[in-house]
This record gives structure tokens, C-alpha cells and sequence, in this order.
């Protein structure tokens, strides 16, 4: 299987009323499955660089009806770089950047800021490179190395999800 947002979603465990941030949300594929998880209280943070990948996003939303997404374009290597306001988020998702990521001190730093105490981040990656799927292997970000950059950024292991067969999720909350 390949990395499937829905099923992520579901079980990541989201419920209506949460308030997520879906960072370097790309096409938007989680922010989409997320927003409709957290409705009709809930809201996401849709954020990236790409402003283009932003815009297909919220064609989409409005596509599909869903109108609990705000889109924020942002560089997650600053501190601040979210423009979210800090400790405002349950949930902070990541999926498929941390190969993109040349600061990832900063990235993890920014997603503990804008957590609430007790949030949580869903980090869904590759978990290697696989012929032409995926990132070069000098990119890739194993689940080892994913998990010692949370832990220096504050956070604590909760568990483990399925998140198919050329990914890995793994869940932190913030001490």
C-alpha cells in the first residue's frame, strides 16, 4: 500500500473541533482528509511554501465544500514561519517534506510553538528511496534520525502507525 492520507487520518484518531496545522500541505491531500475530520467546529492551517500548490488546495476546498481550511503561505524553517499564532494548534501534520527540509531544527522547533501543551505531531515519511519513487537516498530522513530530531526538539514518543509500505508514521506530543 502506498501512503494513504485517509486511512493516516483515521488513524491518527482526529475528532471534530480540533485544530490542525498541515505543514507543507502541497496538494493538500491531508489538509483536505483532516478538514473533514475535525468539521464542522474544527479548522486546518494549510501551509506551504509553493503558493501554486496553495491555490490548487483551495480550488479543491471549495471543489468538495469544504470550508474549514485557511491557507498560509509560509517557510517552516523560520521560527514564526507558520504565521500561525503560538500554542494555538491540537494537531500539527507533517507528511512527505522532511527530505525537502534543509533546517530541520527549525522546522520542529516552529511546529513545537505552535502546538498546544500536550499536542501532538503526525510525522508520516519515506522510509527509503525506492528506484524512481521517492527521494534520493541522500535525502531520505529515516525513522531513527526522524525520531532523535523530535526528541531534541521537545517532543515525546507516542506511537507508531501504519502509514504504508514506502512511509512510516510515527506520532510525538509536546512535553
Amino acid at each position: 500500500m502506498f501512503s494513504d492520507p485517509q486511512h493516516n487520518i483515521e488513524q491518527f484518531g482526529l475528532s471534530d473541533g480540533a485544530i490542525v496545522a498541515d505543514l507543507g500541505a502541497g496538494s493538500g491531500f491531508y489538509a483536505i482528509a483532516a478538514a473533514k475530520a475535525v468539521a464542522p467546529r474544527g479548522k486546518v492551517y494549510a501551509v506551504d511554501v509553493k503558493r501554486d500548490l496553495l491555490e490548487r488546495l483551495k480550488r479543491e476546498a471549495v471543489r468538495e465544500h469544504i470550508h474549514n481550511i485557511e491557507i498560509l503561505a509560509g517557510d517552516l524553517e523560520k521560527l514564526g514561519g507558520s504565521k500561525i499564532r503560538e500554542s494555538s494548534c491540537d494537531v500539527c501534520i507533517a507528511s512527505n517534506i522532511l527530505f525537502m527540509i534543509e533546517d530541520k531544527k527549525s522546522f520542529f522547533l516552529e511546529a513545537r510553538r505552535i502546538l498546544k501543551g500536550g499536542g501532538r505531531l503526525f510525522l508520516i515519511d519515506w522510509s527509503a528511496s525506492f528506484s524512481q519513487m521517492g527521494p534520493h537516498p541522500d535525502h531520505v530522513v529515516y525513522k531513527d534520525a526522524a525520531r532523535e530530531l523530535c526528541r531534541q526538539a521537545g517532543f515525546e514518543f507516542e506511537r507508531e502507525v501504519n502509514a504504508g509500505s514506502h512511509h512510516y508514521g510515527i506520532i510525538f506530543r509536546k512535553k
